[in-house]
């Protein structure tokens, strides 16, 4: 079969439609659930210490490497992995891990987003006089059959309704418009919790690490998250990297993605753990943090039923850009390799997603609760395989493949677009990419499954 050709794809319309769309991948849940929950549970800032050391020197590097691949080939992520290196089509692989990380993290992604967008209007009917949230109410949700499963559902409609307007009509204008609804509601929530009294104890716990708390547990888990949030290894980079302009800056579009995304997920923590120190709460909350405590603690507080339904709206605002940006990873293929119209690929493509994340969304509850793959249910397996395995992986195969087998000249030019001569950084990303983010993501695993002790 032909070659699928560059000349008829849709791309980003402008350098700031590339930005806005590259963030709203890496923002998402990732923010807003999955960092504070995280961080709650591996000891505060020394989580997000080894978290932001992660983003500095092995996702960032990585993410830079995924965009300057997927421009340069102008080609969906199995194909673009596949022809990047001149006769060895065996790299197709990383395209394909990606392809399957993608499903899998939408498989529990899109459970978590329907709790989101459940509590947008439970959090609504309470602020208007209803019934108030508390812990009965996200068991009922979580642990329910048809509810939960309506709301999966109705996230991956709106997801695939949006990825089949197209690149530059759909997923660009989305994000253009919804990242700054975004970034005003977390401002909002933010000057609210650190006017509490007693906030600054949970600014004290984000910020003042302990470094005994550090273990190979939390070094893995901070890695698989760098990974998560800014959508490393799953492909989804590597396509919006071939949608991207040519006088786009890759390094510099990379940087200002992996800041802007850290950036939001501590301004979420900075939203959460104020509120939750300054009435007494436990920040360990596990993946429950987001639904059990939140309401709890806005609960306390004046106008706490409002403030609560914010900040459900501008958890269900992060949901969009990420969801939508891992179903284009197997769109854009089935679009290029199978000749589909965008429009059936993201109806074809969200409908087998729904089809597995049936298996994530009852593993909560009774139906397949006591289902166990290798000691874990199907959410945490689809959770745990993704993120801490086939992620980093895929970053250390893509970091090989940008570093050492990518043409030099190819990677030079690729980088140099938008400058009028070779980048200072241009050596820099090279020896990261070569000798350094490889040897820790590899560091990192061996440590965190018990293989090598550092």
């Amino acid at each position: 079969m032909p070659k699928p050709s560059a000349m008829k794809r849709d791309h980003f319309s402008s350098g700031l439609g590339a930005f806005a769309a590259t963030l709203g991948s890496a923002v998402g849940l990732g923010n807003i659930w999955k960092f504070p929950y995280l961080t709650g549970s591996n000891g505060g800032a020394a989580f997000v210490l080894t978290y932001l050391l992660s983003v500095a020197l092995v996702g960032l590097p990585v993410l830079a490497a995924e965009l300057l691949i997927g421009r340069r080939t102008r080609l969906n992520a199995v194909h673009a992995y596949g022809t990047v290196v001149k006769g060895q089509k065996t790299w197709a692989l990383i395209g394909w891990a990606g392809m399957i990380s993608a499903l899998l993290i939408m498989a529990f992604y899109t459970d978590v987003a329907g709790w989101v967008f459940a509590y947008v209007f439970k959090a609504g009917a309470a602020a208007l006089g209803g019934p108030g949230l508390g812990p009965d109410t996200f068991s009922a949700l979580a642990g329910g059959t048809w509810e939960p499963l309506a709301w999966q559902a109705g996230v991956l409609v709106l997801a695939s309704g949006i990825i089949a307007f197209g690149v530059s009509r759909g997923i660009e204008r989305a994000t253009k418009t919804l990242m700054p609804i975004l970034l005003v509601l977390l401002v909002v929530c933010d000057i609210r919790a650190l006017t509490l009294p007693g906030a600054f104890a949970g600014v004290d716990f984000l910020f003042r690490p302990d470094f005994g708390k550090i273990s190979a547990s939390v070094l893995l888990a901070a890695l698989g998250l760098s990974f998560f949030k800014l959508s490393l290894g799953m492909g989804t980079m590597t396509t919006y990297g071939s949608y991207l302009p040519d006088t786009a800056r890759i390094a510099p579009t990379a940087a200002r993605v992996a800041l802007a995304d850290t950036l939001v997920s501590l301004l979420a923590g900075l939203a959460i753990f104020p509120a939750v120190f300054a009435f007494g709460g436990q920040p360990a909350g596990g993946p429950g943090l987001l639904f059990n405590t939140i309401p709890l603690i806005f609960s306390k507080m004046a106008g706490g039923p409002v403030f609560t339904t914010l900040f459900f709206i501008l958890a269900a605002v992060a949901t969009i850009g990420a969801m939508v940006s891992l179903l284009e990873v197997p769109v854009a293929w089935l679009v290029e390799k199978g000749k589909m119209r965008r429009p059936v690929a993201a109806c074809l493509t969200g409908g087998a997603m729904y089809a597995l994340g049936i298996l994530a969304t009852l593993s909560q509850g009774r139906v397949l609760g006591d289902v166990k793959v290798l000691g874990k249910n199907f959410f945490d397996l689809f959770d745990f395989a993704s993120s801490n395995v086939l992620l980093p992986l895929g970053g250390i195969a893509i970091a090989l493949v940008a570093g050492w087998l990518l043409a030099r000249k190819d990677f030079e030019a690729e980088l140099g677009k938008g400058y009028g001569k070779r980048p200072w950084h241009t050596a820099v990303l090279s020896a990261f990419l070569r000798f350094v983010t490889p040897v820790l993501v590899l560091a990192i695993l061996l440590n965190g499954f018990g293989v090598l002790r550092l």
